[in-house]
């Protein structure tokens, strides 16, 4: 496997307006990148207009949207020329990873590709190596999607260049990127906020011991759901909850930062692994067409220890 040299940032501006339209007719009209070299950390750009297969004038909506004109597109090369001079500035699929703020981009590109007969292999190559960085965020540290804006705003960050350039676009997002990468205390304080309190916190030296508080809080809250639970239909309800409380609490484990107490990621385990159990015995039930699920106290038991 090729040596991970560098990675690329992109995003599409496309067709679009105020009426709706078919995705599949939201041809790409320009495309924006940063490339950054993972070893010298130096990032260079690619910007590029994309005439589409139709000329008709884009509306007003889309121009306003965009900051796209007319006259942008008409000289503009086609999409194949476009994406074979992306590929030479690349240097490499093999070499790189591909980030973009949500899968539309890749999706975009896979569309017009096919449209205009690029190699699927290249693709393909592309996709193997892409990764939905929204996603990631969404995951880890800000609970829900947000737009490139509002990520900057978690980490007290500025958008830097003109919004809706699709290359300051892919560029503000390499900047969350790095902070994400390299900030992992800060990103776990900001998951925490959006996770699991919801607000900021004020006493980051008292972590744990807040962190212990509200799972304890859960884990009582639960308790007594678990308590007056007895039917399958009961339990499906029961189970939501639960599954709800692994998403709340599971970047615990990851502990990117370190920050968080054994004793907190052995309670978050113990969740998780509940859940799972919950989850299995349920399925047993409703297997054997039970209307009726009585909890094994040995599954409650390590519940009822910290709760109470």
């Amino acid at each position: 496997m090729a040596e991970m040299k560098h990675f690329i940032f992109f995003d599409f501006e496309m067709l679009c307006s105020n009426r709706g339209m078919p995705y599949e007719e939201m041809e790409a009209i320009r495309l924006g990148a940063v490339k950054y070299n993972i070893e010298t950390e130096k990032v260079t750009y690619f910007d590029r207009f994309i005439q589409p297969s139709s000329l008709n004038p884009l509306t007003k909506f889309c121009k306003k949207l965009t900051g796209i004109e007319d006259s942008d597109l008409l000289h503009a090369e086609r999409f194949d020329h476009v994406f074979a001079d992306f590929l030479s500035w690349v240097g490499g699929v093999k070499k790189a990873r591909f980030f973009s703020w949500s899968k539309s981009d890749l999706t975009r590109l896979k569309f017009d590709a096919k449209l205009n007969n690029i190699s699927n292999n290249t693709i393909d190559k592309i996709e193997k190596r892409y990764v939905d960085f929204q996603a990631i965020l969404s995951k880890r540290v800000s609970k829900d999607n947000m737009s490139v804006q509002n990520a900057l705003d978690l980490y007290d960050l500025h958008f830097i260049g003109s919004q809706h350039n699709p290359m300051y676009d892919a560029f503000n997002t390499l900047r969350i990127y790095l902070c994400f990468s390299n900030q992992p205390l800060k990103s776990d304080l900001i998951m925490l906020n959006q996770f699991v309190f919801e607000k900021e916190l004020n006493n980051r030296s008292n972590i744990n011991r807040l962190l212990q508080k509200q799972l304890k809080q859960d884990l009582v809250f639960l308790l007594n759901e678990l308590q007056e639970m007895y039917k399958l239909r009961q339990a499906h309800k029961v189970i939501k909850r639960v599954k709800r409380l692994v998403k709340k609490y599971e970047n615990i484990l990851i502990n990117r930062s370190g920050i968080f107490s054994n004793e907190n990621i052995q309670t978050v385990r113990l969740i998780k692994s509940f859940y799972e159990e919950l989850l299995n015995s349920y399925h047993e039930h409703h297997a054997h067409a039970s209307k009726v699920m009585i909890l094994d106290d040995h599954l409650v038991k390590p519940i009822k220890q910290i709760a109470i």
